[in-house]
């Protein structure tokens, strides 16, 4: 990474997993300057090689850059799901969503040829969210999850069949009341961080009447930079750590302290959490 600026690069990265190019994710960067945050790309669809180009460009310049990646980035299970998916799903399901299960059974997904791996291989990121935190220097990537974060976030949420129902591929269950709520949660998300520019595109989105799933990519992009941006920002305890760097892991936020779901899940299964 070339230094020549002293800002901080979040990327915020909803990859879709698969890299189909007729369903690309979508990607959104977050500046920390001296003065503070500001959304300095809106989020936009993008493929894996599509993301890899805007993080390049953005380590060209920052002295540090983040990539939150909503997509599980240690899968050494061969078949069923990583312990951090169970205890995510603890919660998430009791919210009435769904965790996919992570493991190297899934082609296209975390097999040998997956996009991730090479993706990863390409970027040459360290993956360490603690050092992430603390070095002044380097390219990062970590794991977040947004329904787990937007459950913690949000009290309406994270109640029995809480979870918001905004994917408009769903469209049974797509709730144009949800879709707007988890625009205000996300707006609401970015002030506690004090991140500006993000106001005027959450009013946008909250006031799409149709939206379509890559809308809904670019807000979870967004959710995987503020993650991120809260990550490096907030204190320690408002944050957690599910899972290790051996069997996989999530960050998500923690700003009402980590759920009890959670915390007996992880004690259960005898998963770090912290």
């Amino acid at each position: 990474m070339s230094v020549s600026a002293s800002f901080t690069s979040i990327v915020g990265f909803d990859s879709a997993w698969t890299d189909n190019p007729r369903t690309p994710g979508a990607i959104c960067v977050i500046r920390l300057e001296s003065d503070g945050a500001h959304l300095h790309l809106a989020p936009r669809p993008a493929s894996f090689a599509e993301a890899l180009d805007v993080i390049r460009g953005e380590g060209q310049h920052a002295q540090k850059c983040l990539v939150a990646l909503d997509q599980p980035t240690i899968v050494p299970n061969l078949t069923g799901s990583r312990p951090v998916d169970k205890v995510a799903g603890s919660l998430i399901s009791w919210i009435g969503g769904g965790v996919q299960p992570a493991s190297r059974s899934k082609k296209g997904m975390f097999d040998d040829a997956a996009p991730i791996w090479r993706f990863k291989q390409v970027l040459g990121a360290i993956e360490d969210p603690e050092l992430a935190r603390t070095a002044s220097s380097g390219l990062f990537l970590f794991e977040v999850f947004p329904a787990l974060a937007l459950a913690t976030l949000e009290s309406a949420f994270c109640s029995r069949l809480g979870a918001p129902k905004y994917n408009p591929v769903n469209r049974k269950r797509f709730k144009i009341g949800d879709w707007q709520a988890v625009a205000e949660v996300v707006r609401c998300f970015g002030a506690l961080n004090s991140l500006r520019h993000l106001d005027e595109w959450c009013s946008v989105v909250a006031n799409s009447e149709a939206p379509r799933k890559a809308d809904q990519d670019k807000v979870d992009a967004v959710i995987c930079g503020l993650i991120g941006l809260h990550w490096l920002v907030a204190p320690r305890e408002q944050s957690v750590m599910i899972g290790d760097l051996e069997s996989g892991y999530m960050i998500a936020p923690a700003t009402r302290g980590i759920h009890s779901r959670l915390i007996a899940a992880a004690t259960q299964r005898n998963v770090s959490i912290r």
